[in-house]
């Protein structure tokens, strides 16, 4: 089978996104990609949801970051970025995430957007309601388990 002329080809965009939730959290590509196209098709139907066709590249998750490349199709960046500004929660999970950049390969995408090593997560105490209670250290970021869920807090709220 023959290739399609190069004009002919469908033009993508990749939307390099960093992922942060709680360090207990377990998020895989599937339980993401199923709630971006949730988020695409009840904020643009189902026939943008078709032209945008938002799919999870890569997927990288461990103890509550992670990264992931998005493709949608060319001139559908903003619908993609709108959708991903509306995908609150995975698997119960709250979720924040921050669209890095976009780019026209992957490996642009990669290269100038993600690929950074994480920062590593240390488990240490500190004191929070006038008790000693177990965090998760990450960077200037703690997450303090408080009734069995995480609160998040920084470093200057102990000091």
């Amino acid at each position: 089978m023959k290739h399609l002329p190069k004009h002919l080809r469908p033009r993508w965009r990749y939307l390099a996104v960093a992922l942060e939730t709680t360090p207990d959290a377990t998020i895989d590509r599937g339980d993401f990609q199923r709630e971006l196209w949730y988020c695409v098709q009840n904020l643009v139907g189902d026939v943008g949801s078709a032209e945008s066709d938002c799919t999870v590249i890569r997927f990288d998750f461990a103890d509550g970051r992670g990264e992931a490349v998005v493709r949608a199709h060319h001139g559908h960046t903003d619908t993609a970025r709108a959708a991903l500004a509306c995908l609150s929660t995975v698997n119960g999970h709250d979720l924040g995430l921050h669209v890095r950049g976009i780019s026209g390969t992957i490996r642009a995408c990669e290269e100038k957007y993600l690929g950074r090593p994480s920062e590593e997560s240390t488990q240490r105490t500190v004191a929070f309601e006038s008790d000693d209670r177990d965090a998760v250290e990450r960077g200037s970021l703690l997450d303090v388990r408080v009734n069995g869920a995480f609160v998040g807090a920084t470093n200057l709220d102990f000091e």
